[in-house]
């Protein structure tokens, strides 16, 4: 169990805002180092499979296993976090795993290793998200969710930004992605160095906390679980990045050296649009989820179906998306849950919506090898699918109704 505190601040004592926002910022300044790293390698991860012999099946499995063994671990990673209240010790565990994995594959020769290293970041990111969020809910209870979760998104998306550039950039100096990840060691070690200075200055974060009223220890709500199954269908209906690069780099629509730039500029849209989601949901709830996944459902069918001025748009939306689910998504599930059960909320929502990211991507995969239409129309029928349950829990909870029930 986490002893210590803050010199100055006694046991169970809230801490001031500026306090709750400085914590925020400097998780946010590990996640932009941290999504320097791995998204930046993440950007070139389609082709570069491709171009050690996979097809578009095996990018879609990949991609879709690791984002499946990336969220169905938090789900063990969450109540262990509250069971031993080891947040910490266990968001720093899995920055260590993912954070070493990207260097590694500058050493990949084959399709099968690039595979399990892309595992293992995964796996690591699944160990860290659900404890991380906890301790981050915490604070944003100070700040308001939205505005917090949407400040963190912010700075994470920065991260992914700029380490697309950096990949870009190797490759065009000399035509290969091996120097691009070997280069991102570096934010690797910075992130690793800002998240040590943030267990010593907030050993306690979850004293910064406000708990939500009316929520019975040891039950969830039951609007939580049709909460947690509409951004299962969200996940099930969303692209993910390496299948639409791969189609890219296969179609020609950009070169190959275009492909992780164009990767920085959704993270763009995703960074602005973690922002000001965050902030609209402070205002309007989970009606927030529900906008960003109308528009994020047209994503698969401009991205695929468009040339260049149109996929352009497609990422713009899929990026808009991105910033929900980085934001919106993740600040709607601490209302729902007691403080004493925080870790093992964010660890039941990551392993469903991971197991339905997993199961839509490997059908998507599988969808592009035989219909770009039968991709398209299943993206955008998923999507449109969960708004209707946001907007069915956004009325529900507008509307009074009792947490067990609707």
């Amino acid at each position: 169990m986490i002893s210590s505190i803050d010199q100055g601040v006694s046991s169970g004592e809230q801490l001031r805002r500026p306090s709750a926002v400085r914590f925020i910022v400097l998780l946010g300044l590990v996640s932009l180092f941290a999504d320097m790293t791995y998204e930046g390698a993440r950007s070139a991860i389609g082709p570069y499979l491709g171009i050690l012999g996979a097809g578009g099946a095996v990018v879609g499995f990949v991609a879709g296993f690791g984002e499946f063994l990336g969220y169905a671990l938090r789900l063990l990673s969450g109540y262990l976090s509250d069971r031993t209240g080891s947040y910490w010790a266990i968001t720093i565990a899995g920055y260590a795993l993912s954070l070493s994995a990207v260097p590694l594959l500058a050493l990949a020769g084959h399709w099968e290793i690039a595979a399990l290293l892309i595992v293992a970041e995964r796996a690591g990111k699944a160990l860290r998200n659900p404890a991380r969020d906890a301790m981050l809910s915490h604070a944003a209870s100070q700040t308001g969710l939205g505005w917090g979760f949407g400040l963190h998104g912010a700075l994470d998306q920065t991260g992914a930004i700029l380490g697309p550039f950096i990949v870009s950039a190797m490759f065009l100096f000399d035509g290969a992605y091996q120097n691009g990840f070997a280069v991102l060691a570096l934010p690797a070690v910075l992130a690793m160095s800002l998240l040590a200075g943030a267990r010593h200055v907030y050993p306690r974060p979850h004293d910064l906390g406000v708990a939500p009223p009316q929520l019975l220890a040891g039950r969830f709500p039951r609007l939580f679980w049709i909460y947690v199954a509409a951004t299962g269908l969200v996940a099930a209906g969303y692209a993910d990045f390496p299948l639409i690069a791969f189609h890219f780099g296969k179609t020609g629509v950009f070169s190959p050296v275009w492909i992780p730039v164009l990767y920085s500029f959704a993270m763009a849209a995703d960074a602005a649009a973690s922002f000001f989601l965050g902030r609209l949901f402070d205002r309007i709830g989970i009606g927030a989820m529900a906008l960003a996944t109308s528009l994020s459902a047209l994503s698969a069918p401009f991205a695929f179906f468009g040339g260049p001025a149109l996929a352009i748009c497609g990422l713009v939306f899929w990026g808009i998306g991105m910033g929900a689910q980085s934001s919106v998504m993740r600040a709607a599930i601490a209302p729902f849950a007691p403080a004493s059960m925080r870790g093992t909320a964010y660890g039941i929502f990551n392993a469903v919506y991971g197991f339905c990211w997993f199961a839509g991507s490997s059908l998507l995969g599988i969808l592009y090898e035989w219909s770009l239409a039968a991709l398209a129309a299943t993206s955008l029928l998923l999507q449109i699918a969960a708004v209707g349950i946001l907007l069915l829990v956004a009325r529900a909870r507008s509307g009074g109704t009792p947490a067990g029930g609707i």
